[in-house]
């Protein structure tokens, strides 16, 4: 169970920061709530606090994490062989839904790769932007470091 104050990681939304636990009527019945604030665009999110788990809110990284990131994104591979965009953005999009930086870092790493080879269609273009927007902002809080100095870390993995 997260408290007011804790920042945590809402899946495709970004990081965030629990502002109070309340207790609502929902029909007959009273449920606890999180109510939490995204930082990147200042939006409010209600989540039932029995439903924190199954949507993949979690909490941030720890810094003996952020290593592991690097890594995953020097490795040349790619996660993801679905020989159509589409079929790709599908699983991209399952790896993004889970929440996990890990899996951010496989699916910008991987669409990095791509994108020396072929174009990218306007879908994982968008996927893109938005998989490097969370693991910056990620590791930029838990690292205490700018944002622009982790996102250049972040491509002299590419060089």
């Amino acid at each position: 169970m997260f408290k007011e104050g804790d920042l945590v990681v809402y899946p495709a939304h970004g990081i965030g920061k629990i502002e109070s636990i309340q207790t609502r009527s929902v029909g007959d019945q009273k449920q606890e709530f999180y109510i939490m604030r995204i930082l990147e665009n200042n939006m409010k999110i209600m989540v039932p606090v029995q439903n924190a788990d199954s949507v993949g809110v979690r909490q941030l990284i720890t810094q003996k994490d952020v290593p592991k990131v690097f890594e995953i994104l020097r490795k040349r591979e790619i996660s993801v062989n679905a020989s159509t965009w589409n079929k790709r953005y599908r699983e991209y999009m399952d790896k993004v839904k889970t929440g996990s930086i890990f899996e951010l870092a496989e699916v910008f790493r991987d669409l990095n790769l791509i994108k020396e080879d072929k174009t990218l269609s306007f879908g994982e273009r968008k996927m893109l932007d938005a998989t490097k927007a969370l693991i910056v902002k990620e590791i930029a809080l838990v690292e205490n470091e700018s944002e622009e100095a982790i996102e250049k870390k972040i491509y002299e993995c590419f060089v």
